[in-house]
């Protein structure tokens, strides 16, 4: 039996980083307990709503997020603030494969459509290496807006 995974983000504004990968993976933030959500309705307002009637500051709504795949193929993402910002590259990312089954410059073409995508969402480009088989078919370097590292390949 495998193991399921967390993949927990250090944040400085998890509500916001919560928002960016929900639009880059189409993940949804999960709905409180006991609160029923409409199939496909993301969850982040209701979580508003539940801490507010939970009795939960308002300074403290943006401590967590979460996300969570609506196909329940991929891992749950947790957002948690912390006080310092990133200082180095990342010891570990994600790699989003933008474009399964694609080779050479149509993969490469398919890339950059997701990283223009991704660009207006809040993300910086950083590099992008070019296919040299057979050890690489190509991918982009990238980082979601609080700095952390990710590629597309």
């Amino acid at each position: 039996m495998s193991t399921q995974i967390q993949i927990t983000f250090d944040a400085h504004d998890p509500r916001a980083l919560s928002a960016f990968w929900a639009e880059a993976l189409g993940y949804l933030h999960p709905a409180p307990p006991g609160v029923e959500l409409p199939p496909g309705q993301d969850g982040q307002e209701a979580w508003d709503a539940f801490l507010t009637e939970a009795g939960v500051p308002e300074d403290q709504h943006n401590s967590a997020s979460a996300l969570e795949d609506p196909e329940q193929r991929g891992p749950r993402l947790y957002f948690q603030r912390v006080p310092e910002g990133k200082t180095a590259k990342n010891r570990l990312h994600l790699d989003l494969r933008a474009a399964p089954g694609l080779a050479g410059g149509e993969k490469m073409a398919a890339l950059e459509e997701e990283c223009a995508r991704l660009v207006g969402l809040g993300a910086s480009r950083l590099e992008r290496h070019e296919p040299a088989p057979p050890m690489s078919t190509g991918f982009i370097v990238m980082a979601d807006p609080e700095g952390n590292e990710f590629c597309l390949d």
